[in-house]
């Protein structure tokens, strides 16, 4: 089978020494940081931003807007919804306490990784040095500031768990649960 060639949008900017995978869509007035590596089969929305350094695994789709700032990791078949912000610095600061400009090694990196499947809904904020579950779902409009289980439902600002889902989505009454229909979801596929 011949592989499906990468799409870039005349108007989005991929950086040299960026990596982007067989089939993979990078759509118009997106950005894609030098050291990023996409995997395939990925979907990158209009005005998406993608940082430096960032890990997107495949089958990702992220969408309009969403900034995925350095220091975030995508496992495969992850789905950011529009307008999603990342963020990498719990003390993002401007300026030093003497009113200097900080640079780039005044402040220290945050890593959030996000597990294989999980879906982060439309407008939500995850806060740096976190790690999403498989399968996890974040509502949208959600601020996200501690790690989410895998299968968890979490919603609201601070997000809170009120739920569990399966692979398909499917609303479940406990985790164990979510882990035993997803093995089922997954057999019949």
């Amino acid at each position: 089978m011949t592989p499906n060639p990468a799409f870039v949008h005349h108007t989005a900017m991929v950086e040299p020494g960026v990596v982007v995978g067989d089939g993979t869509r990078v759509w118009a007035h997106a950005q894609v940081r030098v050291g990023a590596r996409v995997g395939r089969n990925v979907v990158i929305g209009r005005n998406a931003f993608v940082d430096v350094d960032v890990i997107v695994g495949d089958n990702v789709k992220i969408q309009n807007n969403a900034s995925l700032f350095e220091g975030v990791e995508l496992e495969d078949g992850v789905f950011v919804g529009p307008h999603v912000i990342f963020t990498n610095d719990r003390v993002p600061r401007a300026i030093t306490p003497k009113g200097a400009l900080k640079d780039r090694n005044q402040w220290t990196l945050g890593t959030t990784r996000v597990r294989f499947g999980a879906a982060i809904g439309a407008g939500s904020v995850i806060v740096t040095g976190l790690t999403i579950g498989r399968w996890a779902m974040v509502g949208a409009g959600a601020v996200v500031t501690r790690n989410v289980p895998d299968h968890a439902l979490v919603i609201g600002s601070p997000a809170s768990i009120v739920g569990w889902v399966s692979a398909a989505g499917v609303r479940c009454d406990s985790q164990e649960e979510a882990f035993q229909l997803t093995s089922d979801e997954e057999s019949r596929a």
